[in-house]
This record gives structure tokens, sequence and C-alpha cells, in this order.
């Protein structure tokens, strides 16, 4: 679980809209990685590494973060859903795991709903279907809104965002310029992505998913233990794994425990 591995950069164009990808190429059982609202593909960039010699692995930059399309006209969840289409299409990734953590691991459900063929399996990390989010919108929005941007260093960054491996796996989707480091997303087009969170649940398409799936949520994270139960009852068959004090970044904190539960899922799977 050590130093990041290489990858190249690959760019996906659908309706115009830019997506750029980091492709590890490899071998085996594709696996789609899919970051979170405000989030970057880097931050996948420990847990690649370890499936990189069972896996081919590609982290997108979702549209409107990273990389990708600063501004899209669409931030409908249907558009975030086509982008991870064109991706699989594009770069013949033939019946990918969808792997994705909070706004990420929605795009994935939605994806795997409404493409029951596309995926062989699905990784939620800190994402359910629950909802509206009254007030969502307007807490994360103004959270936004409170960086002290541009920040004078990296390590300054690291530091607000919450320091350790989650603070410094934000601070790592900055991007140095004008005299500082600037988030590469702006703020009003993360609040318009979450619009339909904030408006109804998903609960429909939760249960439309068809393909095997793996729930790990942290001990102290943003799903509510009714939303997890409700998660399990509505498919008994899915698999679940509660990570003991970790938190909403799950993929930042515990990298080696997220690993392993997706190794044995797999592994299980395939045997």
């Amino acid at each position: 679980m050590g130093g990041v591995g290489s990858w190249t950069e690959r760019v996906v164009v659908r309706d115009g809209v830019r997506l750029v990808c980091r492709d590890r190429g490899g071998e085996g059982r594709p696996v789609v990685l899919l970051h979170g609202l405000a989030g970057h593909s880097g931050e996948w960039d420990v847990l690649a590494d370890a499936l990189g010699p069972r896996h081919r692995v590609v982290a997108v930059d979702q549209r409107g973060h990273g990389a990708s399309e600063r501004r899209p006209a669409d931030t409908a969840r249907a558009a975030y859903v086509a982008d991870v289409v064109a991706v699989v299409e594009h770069l013949g990734l033939e019946r990918p795991v969808l792997l994705g953590q909070s706004l990420g691991g929605h795009t994935a459900l939605l994806t795997a709903a409404a493409h029951p063929d596309l995926p062989y399996a699905l990784v939620l990390v800190e994402a359910g279907a629950g909802g509206p989010g009254t007030g969502v919108q307007a807490e994360i929005g103004g959270w936004l809104e409170s960086w002290p941007i541009p920040f004078p260093s990296r390590a300054a960054a690291a530091e607000f965002l919450g320091g350790g491996p989650v603070g410094e796996g934000w601070a790592r989707g900055l991007e140095e310029r004008d005299g500082g480091w600037w988030p590469r997303f702006d703020a009003d087009v993360m609040v318009a992505s979450l619009a339909e969170i904030a408006e109804r649940s998903f609960w429909t398409e939760w249960s439309a998913v068809t393909c095997p799936t793996l729930v790990v949520l942290g001990q102290h994270g943003i799903i509510a233990p009714g939303e997890a139960d409700t998660l399990l009852t509505a498919r008994p068959q899915v698999r679940a794994l509660s990570v003991p004090g970790a938190g909403h970044d799950v993929h930042l904190e515990h990298p080696g425990i997220l690993y392993e539960a997706i190794r044995r899922f797999l592994g299980e799977l395939e045997s």
C-alpha cells in the first residue's frame, strides 16, 4: 500500500464535455474509480496501486472536477451516469467493477441501475440511496465558500482540510497558480450537482441494481444507521462492512482495510 504507480492520461469527450481519466493499464477485470463531490481522481492513488496487479484500474475526474470540464452546462445525475458509460465504452472496459465514494458511489449506483448489463459488480463507499437532503446544498455550498483560497501552500490546505491522510488527499487535488493553491472546481457547480439528491431519494434505483454489491461504510460516516439498514433490507444479498473508527473518507483513512474488503468480495465472486 505504498508508493504511487504510473498511469496514462486518457481523454474521453462526450457531447462536448471533456472527461480526463488516469488509466493504469494492466490485465484483469477493469475497475472504474469514481471520486466524491469536490474530489479528484488522485484520491484513489493508494488503493489503485493495491488493485493494479490484479486489475486494469481507471480513475475518472468526473465532470466539473479535476482536469475534466470545469463548468459543464449539465450537472444532472443522468449526465454523470452517461459519462461513466462513455468512459467504459471508449476505453473498451468489458464488464468493469464500478467503485465509487460518496457522490461517485451514487453515480456508480445509478449507472448500475440504468445499465444492468454494464457492471460486473458494484462497490459503494460511504454512499447510499437516501434522501431528500433538505439543506444539503446550502450546507455544502457554505463549507466550500469558507475555504480561505488561495491557500499559501499545499501543506496549509491539508491542515485546513482536516490534516492527516484525509487533508493530504483533498489537498492533492489543488493546483498552484496566481500566487497560491486553488481548487480545481467551482463551488456553484458542486452545489448544482447535488440538486436532485436534495429533492428525492433513489430507492427505486437501488432496488433495480442486479449485480453483486458491496457497501463499505465508516463507523463515523454520513450514512445514517436507518439508511444503512434500509439498504440491506431492500437487497438482503448485498455484502456490507462498517470500518471501525472511520469517517466519510474511508478510502483515504483506511485504504488497506478497503482493499482487503474489495479483494475478498471479488475473490468470492470469481471462485
